[in-house]
C-alpha cells in the first residue's frame, strides 16, 4: 500500500536524508526570494504585479521574487533560455546537435556546461533590462550608475545560485532539480491565494465557487491524463543465433508520448508574447511618434482577446516545432534496424520513417490542441465563474509544470524504493 511506502522512504536513513536535504534547499530558496536588493525601493511595485497581466504571471513563475525585487528575482528564466536557445542550435550547427545526441553522458554534461557559461551574460543581460524598464514605468526610482552597476551583478549571481542549487537537487536522484524549483515558487504562492480568496468571501458567489472547484477538479484530472497517455506502437524481434544461444523472437511497444513535448512550448509561446509587451513598455515613455505607437501596440497586445488567440495558435504551432527538434523518426528506425526489430506490416528503413511521422503527426495534434487550451483556460473559467484565485489549479504553464513535476518525481522515488527494496532480499 502507498503508506508503507511512505514509512519506509523515512525508515531509510539515506533517502530520509535526501528528502531532507532537498527540502532544506527549498528553504534557503523561499529565504532568498524574500531579500532585497539593496538601495532601491519597492513602494510602487506590489500595485505594477497587480495591474500588469504580463508581469504578474513572471512573478507567479518566480515564486514572489520578482515583486519583492529579491536577489533571485530573474528566477531561473536566464538557464532556461539558455538551454532553448542552444536546443535551437541543434538544428543549425551540426556539430552541436552531435555533441547533444550521439555523444552520450560526455556530450550531455558538455552542452550542459555551454547552457551554464551562455546563462552569464543572459543574465546580465536581463537584469539590466530589468531595472531599466522598472525606472521607465516609475515603479522604482532612477538608480546611479554604482547602484545600477551593482543591482545587475547581484541578480545575475542571483541567477547563477538558483541553477547551482537546481544542479544540487538534481543529483540528489529525487528529480529534476530546476522543475522541482519552479515547482516550489509556483506552490509558495498558494497560502496567499487562499488567503486572498477567502478574506474577500461573498456568500452570493457559492455557486461561482462551486463551479470553479469542479472545474478545477476535471482540468487537473484531464491534464494527468493527458500527460501520462501514450500510443503504444509494437515492435517486434527477429530471432538471432548467437553460437549455442538464440536472441530475439520477442515482441514489446515503442511508446510515443500525447504530449511529447511537456511544457516547453508554452514557455517557448510565453516568452515570445512577453516580448512585444516588454518593447512597449520600455519604448512607452519615449516622447513622440515611437512613444505612441509603443503605447498603442502594449495596449493592443495586452488585450484579452488578442492575448488569448496569438497564446493558443502560438503554443500550437511550437508543439510541432519542438518536437521536430527533439523527436528523430529516422534515428529511432535506424535504431531498430540495428537491433533486428521491426513493426509489423511496415518494411525496415523508409517505410518505418514515414509510418513513425505519420502517427506521430495524428497523435502530436491532440496533444497540441490540449495543450493550447490549457493555457488560455485560466482567462475562460476566470470570465466564465468571476474567480480569479487559484490561478495555477485551473490551467497554464503552472499547472502543467506542477502535475508534470509531481509525476516525475513520484517515479523517481519509486525508483529509489524498489532499488533499496531489491538491495533488501
Amino acid at each position: 500500500m502507498w503508506y508503507d511506502k511512505i514509512l519506509f522512504l523515512f525508515k531509510n536513513k539515506d533517502l530520509r536524508n535526501k528528502i531532507l536535504f532537498v527540502i532544506g534547499l527549498f528553504i534557503v530558496f523561499r529565504i532568498a526570494a524574500n531579500i532585497p536588493i539593496p538601495g532601491i525601493g519597492t513602494e510602487n511595485l506590489k500595485r505594477f504585479f497587480t495591474d500588469n497581466q504580463v508581469f504578474g504571471l513572471l512573478n507567479i513563475f518566480s515564486g514572489g521574487a520578482l515583486s519583492n525585487f529579491s536577489i533571485v528575482l530573474l528566477g531561473l528564466g536566464p538557464y532556461i533560455t539558455s538551454t532553448i536557445i542552444l536546443q535551437l542550435l541543434t538544428m543549425i550547427f551540426p556539430a552541436l546537435e552531435k555533441l547533444y545526441k550521439e555523444e552520450g553522458e560526455a556530450g550531455r554534461q558538455k552542452f550542459n556546461q555551454y547552457s551554464r557559461l551562455l546563462t552569464i551574460p543572459l543574465a546580465l543581460f536581463e537584469g539590466y533590462g530589468m531595472l531599466t524598464l522598472f525606472q521607465r514605468q516609475g515603479v522604482i526610482s532612477a538608480l546611479s550608475l554604482p547602484t545600477m552597476i551593482s543591482s545587475i551583478i547581484t541578480i545575475a549571481a542571483g541567477a547563477m545560485f538558483l541553477m547551482w542549487l537546481g544542479e544540487i537537487i538534481t543529483e540528489q536522484g529525487m528529480g529534476n532539480g530546476i522543475s522541482l524549483l519552479i515547482f516550489a515558487g509556483i506552490v509558495a504562492s498558494l497560502p496567499m491565494n487562499i488567503f486572498q480568496t477567502f478574506a474577500a468571501w461573498d456568500p452570493s458567489k457559492i455557486p461561482s465557487y462551486l463551479v470553479f472547484f469542479v472545474l478545477s477538479i476535471v482540468i487537473i484530472a484531464s491534464v494527468v491524463l493527458i500527460t501520462e497517455a501514450r500510443r503504444n506502437i509494437p515492435v517486434s524481434y527477429a530471432k538471432r543465433v548467437r553460437g549455442m544461444k538464440m536472441y530475439g523472437g520477442v515482441s514489446t511497444y515503442l511508446p510515443l508520448n500525447v504530449n511529447p513535448a511537456g511544457v516547453m512550448p508554452i514557455i517557448f509561446a510565453l516568452s515570445i508574447l512577453l516580448f512585444p509587451g516588454m518593447i512597449a513598455g520600455f519604448l512607452g515613455g519615449t516622447p513622440g511618434l515611437i512613444g505612441t505607437i509603443a503605447t498603442q501596440a502594449g495596449l493592443f497586445f495586452n488585450n484579452v482577446w488578442v492575448h488569448g488567440i496569438l497564446y493558443f495558435i502560438l503554443v500550437v504551432i511550437f508543439t510541432y516545432f519542438y518536437t521536430a527538434v527533439t523527436f528523430d523518426p529516422k534515428a529511432i528506425a535506424e535504431n531498430l534496424q540495428k537491433m533486428g526489430g521491426f513493426i509489423p506490416g511496415v518494411r525496415p528503413g523508409s517505410s518505418t520513417i514515414t509510418f513513425l511521422k505519420h502517427i506521430l503527426n495524428r497523435v502530436l495534434f491532440t496533444g497540441a490542441i490540449f495543450l493550447g487550451l490549457i493555457a488560455v483556460l485560466p482567462s475562460i473559467v476566470a470570465g466564465l465563474t468571476g474567480v480569479t484565485g487559484f490561478t495555477f489549479l485551473i490551467g497554464g504553464t503552472s499547472l502543467l509544470i506542477v502535475v508534470s513535476v509531481v509525476l516525475d518525481t513520484m517515479r523517481q522515488i519509486n525508483a529509489q524504493l524498489q532499488m533499496r527494496e531489491y538491495d533488501t532480499f
